[in-house]
C-alpha cells in the first residue's frame, strides 16, 4: 500500500471529532433533502456535499463539470478518487439521477494515459474530416455529414451519445462549437489559439447548411444543384420541430435523407473505423440533369390497391413487436465495436 493510500486509509478509519460532527451535520442536511445515504458512502458524500455548499453548486443532481472540478480541487490517489466517484455515482443512481462520474470529462481527468491516447485519436479524426469533399453529388453530401460525425467522435463521446444528438444540441458561441449531450455533458470545441481557425465550427456550418436547405426545399432535386453550385442558405434560429430533428441521419447511395430518422451507433462506429483505416467506400458521382431539362425522365404514376396501406401498417406493427428486444443486442454489438476500435488504435499507434 502506498504512503498516500495508507494516509487516506488511516484518515477514513479514525475520523477526528470534527469530521464526525461534519458527517452528522450532513446527515441532517441529507435527511432534509430526502436523501438516503448508505453508511459506506457517507464520508465521501459528506466531503463532496460540503464542497458543493462552499462552491455554491448543487450536489444532486451534479453536473459532470462540477464533479470534475471537485476532483481537481481534492487531489488524492487514483484508488481514493475512484472510491469517491463510486459513492457519488451510487447516490445519484439510487435517487433516480444519471451518474455524473460516467462521463468523458471525468474519465479523462482520472485516466491521463487514456486522455493522451484519445487526444492523439482526436487529432487524427479531425485531420481525416478536413480531407473530405464538401461539393459534388453525392460525395459532398456524404463528406459534410461524415466530417461533422468525425469531429464529434474526436471529443470522446460515445457512439450512442452521438446518435442521440438533436439539431438543438449544437450551437455556435462566437467561433466556438458547443455540444451538449442528452446526459448533460458539455463539450466546447474552440478555435486554434495560434491561427484562430476552428475547423469544427466550419464543418458544423456546412452540415447545418444542408439541413437548412432541406427545411426550405424538401427533396434532393434542388439539393443536387446546391452542392454542384452552392449558395449559402442558412435558417436561423430553428423552429421547435426542426430543433427536435436528429442531427445525423443515414444517406442512401442516391443521396436521399429520410425524415426524422437518426443513424445507429453501429453505423457511426463503422464509419469512424472506416475513415481511420482509410477504407471509406468511394461514392460514385451521379449525373445532375440541368434544371431546365424538359426531357428528363419522370417516374410514372403507380395506382395502388385499396389494401396497400393497411398491409403496410400491419407489417410495421408486427415487425415492431418482433424487433422490440433488439436494443440489448445492439448494446452488445456496440461494446464489441468499441473494443475493435481500441485494437485498431493500438495498431495505428504502432505504425
Amino acid at each position: 500500500m502506498t504512503n498516500t493510500a495508507s494516509t487516506e486509509y488511516r484518515h477514513s478509519a479514525s475520523l477526528t471529532s470534527t469530521a464526525r460532527e461534519d458527517i452528522r451535520r450532513n446527515d441532517v442536511h441529507d435527511a432534509e433533502l430526502g436523501l438516503r445515504i448508505p453508511s459506506r458512502y457517507r464520508h465521501d458524500w459528506a466531503l463532496f456535499a460540503d464542497w458543493c455548499a462552499a462552491a455554491d453548486r448543487s450536489p444532486i443532481p451534479a453536473s459532470p463539470a462540477t464533479l470534475a472540478m471537485f476532483l481537481h480541487e481534492h487531489p488524492a490517489a487514483v484508488a481514493t478518487q475512484r472510491r469517491r466517484l463510486s459513492a457519488i455515482n451510487a447516490v445519484h443512481t439510487g435517487h433516480g439521477y444519471p451518474a455524473p462520474g460516467r462521463t468523458e470529462t471525468v474519465r479523462r481527468h482520472l485516466d491521463t494515459t487514456r486522455a493522451s491516447r484519445l487526444d492523439r485519436l482526436g487529432r487524427l479524426l479531425v485531420q481525416r474530416a478536413a480531407e473530405l469533399p464538401i461539393t459534388g453529388w453525392p460525395s459532398g453530401l456524404f463528406g459534410r455529414r461524415d466530417a461533422l460525425l468525425l469531429v464529434l467522435a474526436a471529443t470522446g463521446m460515445t457512439f450512442v451519445d452521438i446518435t442521440r444528438l438533436r439539431r438543438r444540441d449544437l450551437r455556435l458561441d462566437g467561433n466556438t462549437l458547443v455540444v451538449t449531450t442528452q446526459s448533460g455533458e458539455r463539450f466546447r470545441l474552440g478555435p486554434d489559439p495560434e491561427t484562430g481557425d476552428n475547423p469544427a465550427a466550419a464543418m458544423y456550418r456546412r452540415w447545418a447548411e444542408i439541413q437548412a436547405f432541406l427545411d426550405l426545399y424538401p427533396g434532393t432535386h434542388l439539393l443536387r444543384h446546391h452542392l454542384t453550385d452552392p449558395t449559402a442558405i442558412i435558417s436561423d434560429p430553428l423552429d421547435a420541430e426542426q430543433a427536435r430533428q436528429p442531427l445525423l441521419c443515414p444517406i442512401d447511395r442516391w443521396g436521399h435523407l429520410p425524415h426524422a430518422q437518426t443513424m445507429t451507433p453501429q453505423s457511426v462506429s463503422a464509419l469512424v473505423r472506416a475513415h481511420l483505416s482509410g477504407r471509406v467506400p468511394v461514392r460514385k458521382v451521379l449525373p445532375v440533369p440541368p434544371q431546365d431539362d424538359v426531357d428528363a425522365w419522370v417516374e410514372p404514376e403507380i395506382d395502388l390497391d385499396a389494401g396497400y396501406y393497411d398491409r403496410g401498417t400491419t407489417a410495421r406493427r408486427r415487425d415492431h413487436q418482433t424487433l422490440e428486444d433488439l436494443t440489448d443486442v445492439f448494446d452488445e454489438i456496440e461494446a464489441r465495436t468499441d473494443a475493435l476500435l481500441e485494437d485498431l488504435m493500438g495498431v495505428l499507434e504502432g505504425l
